[in-house]
């Protein structure tokens, strides 16, 4: 009891012990969050109480580093990418894109999930958002998944888990702010999350087949598709094609950098949806462009308060303190990313996965260098957690997302996340052991 008393001794006086740093900080914020306060206002607040209770350092240094970690080149992409998905969401592609996957595999056993898994990949690969692939993918296809014949918790499940290879398939947003924050290659970091995000694609393919089988008869497939109607597929969903085509070969052939790449993508997403099909006007992309300064406001704010608090720990050295036990600088590479996809993963299932990000990056990228993981990997397997993260119980966004848009209760939206959960963590191991899977292209491209 007096070892207690002393330790909240300690915490009042500003005893500069690692331990009791951290102990402050996480009791504050972990408050704050309970208050119902934005993330934002947790992470300044912490990094602000440590730096004049704890180290007497100026506050202006908050200010620094929120430039500071803002500033980096890298980050003009967030936003254009942000506006072409937001653009080409509110035209035509997903539906395109849907119609092209489904004339080739509608008529198959499993062949509408098999769709929606496919489609989802393909829309990441236009959007870089999970939300927004669940609002574009979702409202179409849940549905005609209902109508076939498929229980909902399994629709719903689905159309969340496969929304999070977007997380992996570029333009990610959370690769560019990773590649920021580890200061690794964004370049190289899009092309090594192709990869994985096929493989899991073709695992949760597997497994809506292997579902579909099951059911029997309780659900149809589609009337199969002539060769006219999937030429015609073919030739409505080229525009959308073409997107993933100019960031991925752009990046691929050195043509462009991924924040050129991100430029492009929003002139072509105007051409596309307001030129080619007429579906847009100005008023549409005058909104997108509204709706993305929003959202890139929110992002920055995170980013550069998330900077702040990064330094601060960096500064009483925290994540030396913390990792030190755990002897992460002599572990075996194998080890260490488990530890990370532990880490990450467990922090995305109760916190914004770009808050995990923000925070925990710094902390083990000593160790990553120590133990000489290459980051482009680290980075791979950080953003995979984040995906499971979104799609896991009790907080991922995704999940709160479906619940909106498909105005379901909580416990309908979770019931039959499981086996994708499952597949997930089978797609991480598998990245432990078979780091080619993300590095081979990455080497093709780049060594």
């Amino acid at each position: 009891m007096s070892g207690l008393m002393q330790f909240f001794s300690d915490i009042i006086a500003g005893d500069p012990d690692v331990y009791v740093i951290t102990f402050t900080l996480i009791a504050v914020m972990v408050v704050l969050l309970f208050l119902s306060f934005p993330m934002v206002v947790p992470l300044a607040v912490g990094a602000l109480i440590g730096m004049i209770h704890f180290s007497d350092v100026d506050t202006g240094v908050v200010i620094q580093q929120m430039v500071t970690g803002i500033s980096p080149n890298a980050l003009i992409a967030v936003p254009m990418f942000i506006l072409a998905a937001d653009i080409m969401t509110r035209g035509h592609t997903s539906q395109n894109l849907l119609g092209l996957i489904e004339a080739f595999v509608g008529h198959m056993r499993g062949g509408l999930p098999i769709t929606t898994c496919l489609a989802c990949t393909l829309f990441g690969s236009v959007s870089g958002s999970t939300q927004a692939t669940v609002v574009s993918v979702g409202q179409i296809m849940r549905p005609k998944l209902l109508k076939a014949g498929y229980k909902d918790s399994f629709v719903m499940a689905l159309i969340i888990n496969a929304s999070d290879i977007a997380f992996l398939i570029p333009p990610s947003i959370g690769l560019i702010l990773y590649g920021t924050l580890a200061n690794a290659s964004v370049g190289e970091l899009f092309i090594a999350g192709i990869g994985p995000g096929i493989v899991l694609a073709l695992l949760f393919s597997a497994y809506c087949y292997i579902y579909s089988v099951r059911q029997g008869d309780l659900v149809a497939v589609v009337e199969k598709t002539t060769m006219a109607q999937k030429l015609q597929a073919l030739k409505k969903a080229l525009w959308p094609l073409g997107f993933p085509v100019l960031i991925v070969g752009g990046i691929y052939s050195g043509i462009v950098t991924p924040t050129e790449a991100a430029s492009f993508s929003v002139l072509y997403a105007i051409v596309v949806e307001c030129v080619i099909y007429r579906e847009l006007g100005l008023r549409d992309v005058l909104d997108s462009a509204l709706s993305t300064g929003l959202i890139t406001a929110v992002v920055f704010v995170l980013v550069g308060i998330g900077q702040a608090f990064s330094w601060y720990i960096s500064f009483e050295q925290i994540p030396q303190a913390l990792l030190e036990p755990l002897d992460l600088s002599s572990a075996s590479p194998e080890y260490l990313l488990f530890i990370i996809a532990v880490t990450f993963f467990v922090g995305c299932m109760f916190v914004d996965s770009l808050v995990v990000l923000l925070i925990l990056t710094p902390i083990f990228m000593p160790a990553v260098a120590a133990v000489g993981l290459d980051p482009i990997l680290v980075g791979v397997m950080i953003t995979l957690q984040m995906a499971v993260g979104s799609a896991t119980p009790p907080f991922g966004c995704d999940i709160f997302t479906a619940i909106a848009i498909f105005n379901r209760p909580y416990l309908e939206v979770i019931r039959g996340t499981l086996p994708f959960i499952l597949i997930l963590t089978l797609m991480t191991a598998l990245l432990i052991y078979f780091p080619g899977i993300a590095l081979l292209l990455r080497d093709l491209a780049f060594k």
